[in-house]
């Protein structure tokens, strides 16, 4: 039987990858956000690149729910250009596999995470989850966007343990986890109130592909293999590639010297170490090609 992600770390070890952390983020929280997420499953349709249907299932109680539904899905010219279909078990995060893989999977969840939240002195590893919310708060972080619009007087800028930003973020996260995209447009600060919420939102990311890119899951897991297209611009299986899918037009790329990227790199060995596992497989992505917003691949 796969280990359980509660059963990968003890609260012991927790605090002790996390000494410094803001008492907002406990282990408990962790454990229940979880458990909690573990019941939903969401399938998402699009049609024409970006006319989207989700479906979002109650495993509990087995109901499910159209939670989005584009004004344009029923056109016949959208129906005319069936483009993906992909199912996201929120169970599966860091229990799909064997124990080594779950292990590498939550090194590298923990190690995002840390390196988005951090504020101590570099190459001690002791200063994640230490933010709630960004450091500069005075942006809004407002895009323009059909299906989850900004609420007037709201802000959108990074909350949580994987810094959520931006209003189509916080709609689609509200979707997939609440079940009502408007909960997290209407009221964005529960992310930083909630702490059982806040890190719902960070595996709800790592879980959830986002329009071409495939999720850091799959990738950690091995269900994601890159295509020809994929491996001529340097993609592969590994660490890097969540680097990549979390932040690549601004970090991978650019050489093996990049600040951040090598503080995720060295996030990822120590909690590796710490958790008893082993990887040195394409950690970097210093090569390979970011995906480009709104370019469709």
């Amino acid at each position: 039987m796969p280990a359980t992600a509660a059963s990968l770390i003890t609260e012991k070890l927790f605090n002790e990858l996390f000494p410094q952390r803001n008492k907002f983020y406990t282990y408990a929280s962790f454990i229940k956000a979880i458990k909690e997420i573990s019941q939903i499953k969401v399938k998402v349709t699009r049609r024409a690149v970006s006319v989207y249907q989700i479906i979002r299932t109650d495993k509990a109680s087995g109901k499910a729910t159209i939670v989005r539904q584009d004004v344009d899905w029923n056109e016949a010219w959208a129906k005319a250009k069936p483009d993906s279909s992909y199912e996201v078990d929120y169970s599966k995060f860091c229990t799909e596999k064997d124990a080594a893989t779950n292990k590498r999977e939550l090194a590298a969840f923990f190690a995002h995470i840390a390196h988005e939240t951090r504020g101590g002195v570099d190459d001690t590893f002791t200063d994640g989850l230490m933010y709630i919310h960004e450091k500069n708060t005075t942006s809004a972080y407002i895009a323009e966007n059909d299906e989850y619009p900004p609420v007037a007087g709201k802000k959108y800028y990074g909350r949580g343990p994987v810094q959520l930003s931006y209003n189509g973020n916080y709609g689609y996260a509200g979707d997939c986890i609440l079940g009502d995209d408007k909960i997290l447009l209407n009221s964005p600060e529960l992310i930083e109130t909630d702490h059982v919420l806040a890190f719902k939102t960070a595996i709800y990311f790592w879980m959830t592909p986002q329009t071409h890119k495939p999720s850091a899951h799959d990738v950690m897991v091995g269900v994601w293999q890159p295509k020809p297209a994929d491996k001529a611009k340097g993609r592969a299986p590994g660490f890097g590639m969540t680097i990549n899918i979390i932040n690549g037009e601004i970090e991978c790329n650019k050489g093996e010297d990049l600040y951040n990227m090598k503080d995720r790199m060295k996030f990822y060995q120590y909690f590796l170490t710490k958790l008893g596992g082993k990887d040195t497989a394409n950690c970097s992505c210093g090569k390979m090609q970011p995906y480009l917003y709104g370019v469709n691949e």
